[in-house]
Formats: structure tokens, C-alpha cells, sequence
């Protein structure tokens, strides 16, 4: 089957007005496209990367969502009380209420609209801070952001959504009453104002922003980062330049499992300690429960001074996490038809090894974690050989602050008025998670989100009609 190439439109062809503006073509600007497309309205997405896809084709675990058929089909019996809670919990208690009252309650939905948009997420794995497997992704267990941005662009090219790449917005346009009517655009044809009834900002965070990273968390300027090199904050500069109030801008998270070892940073998603797998450090034993928040866990490696530590599982679990292919196909993973082979391969001490191992099976068996409390991830032992070993360590992943949107998407102006036509969704936007993302809500919030947002400026923009 050949592979689905979406050609973006020429510059040539950007009209001089649209109904609705989308800047970024990630997870929440294609979403959101699609969702306003769909209510009527003439669409533009602008991408200022010559890739499309954002931080979104960086995603590998899942979508979570509570109460989804999915779940009832697999029989786990979730609800929407328990995820709102656990969210809360995983972020420190200082998410914004609304918006996590919000986002939780249309994250079933959500999984229900990509399903009818030829998008289907219908096997689940868990990630950490989660009691439940809530994060849906593709029957064939491949990572879920690629296969979502493809699936967003496939419906886009079949309704004709024009989609500019190479096409930066430089500044927000407004009128005399400081309602955003537009943009000014920077293209290979020159500068250019192309006028609109609203626009949305879904342009992502700032994890590969040394100046950003600089300014709000000084501590972590020196951390690699797994992020597209695109993602700089463009966004929020654009509105603070409009004086649109921005949150929570230090909260910036730092993923634990991350291969840092060459110039390339590669996210080793979290969905592969939800099918089973543990860290261990030189020693060759655990040191932390595994599936605890990312905070958590990054720390807990930090602390050990050793240059990261070590993923370890066995063929079964990769079985059911086909990312490793993946990473094995560019060299991360290291093999052994034994432990004691794995840990001589990594200089891990391999008698530790094989006792850490031994006991954690009997954890599994007896689904009782003496020694750290686990709970989750724990479906099968690492007995099935070969063996492997990912060298990770933790690096700068997500930027949980942003602007400060009301669960409309509204934008928020720094004395807490709504700038009118203007929106915002996805990491660009701030509040949602609290000072620590969980695994597997960024992808349900960019969908949840870009849904609300295209429904919001249809509403929007026909109501001024």
C-alpha cells in the first residue's frame, strides 16, 4: 500500500480573506479546520514549517478518554469522575477547573468524531498517573500521532481545506476596538494581510526555545529537548504582543524516558512501561514506580547521578508496542538472549539483573509491587526472550503554560476580557494540565480542543453574519 503524501497548497493561491484563520498545522489547527470546515466556514491553515504535523507526529502512546465505547468493548468500566481527578492529582492540583471539567467530558466524543472521520484508536494502553487504561491508539499499536495527523490530512485534501506551508504569521491584525481581523503573513512571495472574521492560534509551546526556557526555567536551559525544531513559542509571542494574557509559563515538563545519546533527541513513549516495562539503574535494580507521574519519575532518574538509567523488557512486551520497531530500526535498542547479555552490553551488574527481574515477575504474578507500589503496566512478566535495554534520560518535553483561554477557547487579554476573533487550543494554550502533563492528554487535548475552537468561530462568525 502506498504511503499517503499530502502536498500543501502555493503560496500563490492564499486569498486576500477567509472566514477563519488557523495557524499551525498540528494536531489542533487540522482538527480544528476540519471542525469549522464542517460548519460552514471558508478555512485557511497557515504552517510556517515546510513539515506539517507539529509536535503531534512526535506522539507515540495514545489519546486518553474516559467512559469511551472502547473501553466498554474491551470491558474496563471507567468514569469521567475518576479521570478528572487523577488528572487533577498528576498536575499539582493547579489545572484550570473549567477547562479540565471540560476537556474530560468531551474526551469520549472526541474518540467518536476521529472514528467518523476514518480515524480509529480502538486498542488502549496506560500511562503514568492513570488507574485506568484510558489512552486509545491504532489497532496495529503504532505510534498515535503520525497516524493521526495522516488520517486529519487525508480528510482535509478530500474536502479541499487549503493548507499553506513555509507561511509564518508575523504579527495578529486588529481593528480600532482591538478585535484580531486577521494576519500578516511572511511567504517565499513576500509579506502579505490576509484578513479574517476569526483566528486561532494552535502553533504548539516552546520546548525548543532556548531563549523561552531561558527566560521562565534558567535550571533547565541546558536540558536536550524531544520537541520539532519549530516549536519556539511563536504563538505566544504573537499574543503577548496583542497583550493577551499568558499562565503558568515556568511549568515546563521534562519526559523520563528520552535517548539522548546522539544529536537527535527521541521520545521513548510512555505507552512501553504501560505494556510492562521497568527502569532499572547501573546497579541493575528498580529505583522508582515506574507508571508515577513524569515529575516524579524524571527526578527520581536525576537523582541518581548516573547518566540516566535503563528501560528493560522482553519480547512479549514489545510485541505490544510497535514503536520499538522503530527505535530499533535506528539503532536505540541493544539485545540479549539472556539478561546477563543485556546487562554485560550496558554495564549493568548482572546478577542485580536477573534478582530484579525474578522479583518483579513475582509482582506481576502475585499483582502485588512490595517494593514500589505499582499497580498499573503490570499485564506481563519479562520473561518471554530475547531481552532489551533503551539507555534513557530525561529531557525537556512539554510546556504546560501558554495563554489563558476560556473553556471556549476564547483568548484572555491581561485584564481578563475576551479578545474577540481570536482563539486558542492545543500547547500553545496554558492552564489545562497544571504544573505536570499526564501521558496520553496532550493528543485528547489538541482533538477535544481544535473541535471546540472550530465549533467556537463557526458560532462566531455567524453570528456577525
Amino acid at each position: 500500500m502506498a504511503k499517503f503524501v499530502f502536498t500543501p497548497s502555493k503560496c500563490s493561491e492564499i486569498k486576500d480573506s477567509y472566514d477563519a484563520i488557523i495557524v499551525g498545522a498540528g494536531g489542533a489547527g487540522l482538527t480544528a479546520a476540519i471542525q469549522a470546515n464542517e460548519l460552514g466556514l471558508k478555512v485557511a491553515v497557515f504552517e510556517k514549517n515546510a513539515e506539517l504535523g507539529g509536535n503531534t507526529n512526535r506522539a507515540s502512546s495514545g489519546m486518553n478518554a474516559s467512559e469511551s465505547l472502547v473501553q466498554i468493548n474491551e470491558g474496563i468500566i471507567d468514569n469521567k469522575e475518576d479521570f478528572y481527578q487523577e488528572t487533577m492529582q498528576g498536575g499539582g492540583r493547579l489545572n484550570d477547573p473549567e477547562l479540565l471539567r471540560y476537556f474530560v467530558d468531551h474526551s469520549a466524543i472526541a474518540i467518536d468524531w476521529l472514528s467518523n472521520h476514518g480515524i480509529e484508536l480502538t486498542n488502549l494502553t496506560i500511562t503514568g498517573g492513570m488507574s485506568k487504561k484510558r489512552a486509545h491508539r491504532p489497532a496495529s499499536m503504532a505510534p498515535v500521532g503520525n497516524y493521526l495527523v495522516t488520517g486529519a490530512l487525508k480528510q482535509i485534501q478530500k474536502e479541499n481545506i487549503p493548507v499553506f506551508n513555509n507561511s509564518k504569521v508575523i504579527k495578529l491584525v486588529q481593528d480600532d476596538n482591538k478585535n484580531v481581523t486577521g494576519v500578516e503573513l511572511e511567504t517565499e512571495a513576500g509579506n502579505k494581510i490576509v484578513n479574517a472574521k476569526a483566528v486561532l492560534l494552535a502553533s504548539g509551546g516552546f520546548g525548543s526555545s532556548k531563549e523561552l526556557i531561558k527566560k521562565y526555567r534558567p535550571d533547565l536551559v541546558d536540558f536536550k529537548t524531544t520537541n520539532q525544531p519549530g516549536a519556539t513559542g511563536d504563538g505566544l509571542k504573537l499574543a503577548d504582543q496583542i497583550d493577551a494574557q499568558l499562565e503558568q509559563m515556568d511549568f515546563i515538563q521534562v519526559h523520563p524516558t528520552a535517548q539522548t545519546d546522539t544529536d537527535h533527541v527521541y521520545l521513548i513513549g510512555e505507552g512501553l512501561r504501560g505494556e510492562g516495562a521497568i527502569l532499572v539503574n547501573k546497579a541493575g535494580k528498580r529505583f522508582v514506580n515506574e507508571m508515577n507521574t513524569r515529575k516524579i519519575v524524571s527526578n527520581s532518574i536525576n537523582d541518581l547521578h548516573e547518566n540516566g538509567a535503563y528501560l528493560i523488557f522482553d519480547q512479549g512486551i514489545r510485541d505490544n508496542f510497535t514503536a520499538v520497531e522503530f527505535y530499533d530500526h535506528i539503532g536505540l535498542v541493544s539485545h540479549g538472549d539472556t539478561l546477563s547479555e543485556i546487562a554485560e552490553a550496558n554495564g549493568i551488574n548482572g546478577q542485580n539483573l536477573e534478582n530484579t527481574v525474578k522479583t518483579w515477575n513475582e509482582a506481576v504474578s502475585s499483582g502485588n509491587d512490595q517494593e514500589f507500589n505499582r499497580t498499573t503496566g503490570m499485564d506481563r512478566a519479562i520473561d518471554r526472550g530475547p531481552f532489551f535495554a533503551i539507555h534513557i534520560n530525561p529531557a525537556i518535553h512539554y510546556t504546560m503554560g501558554g495563554i489563558h483561554i476560556t473553556p471556549k477557547t476564547e483568548v484572555l487579554d491581561t485584564n481578563g476580557n475576551i479578545i474577540s476573533g481570536l482563539y486558542a487550543a492545543g500547547e500553545v494554550s496554558g492552564g489545562l494540565h497544571g504544573n505536570n502533563r499526564i501521558g496520553g492528554n496532550s493528543i485528547a487535548e489538541t482533538v477535544i480542543f481544535g473541535r471546540q475552537a472550530g465549533m467556537q468561530m463557526a458560532e462566531f462568525v455567524h453570528s456577525a453574519k
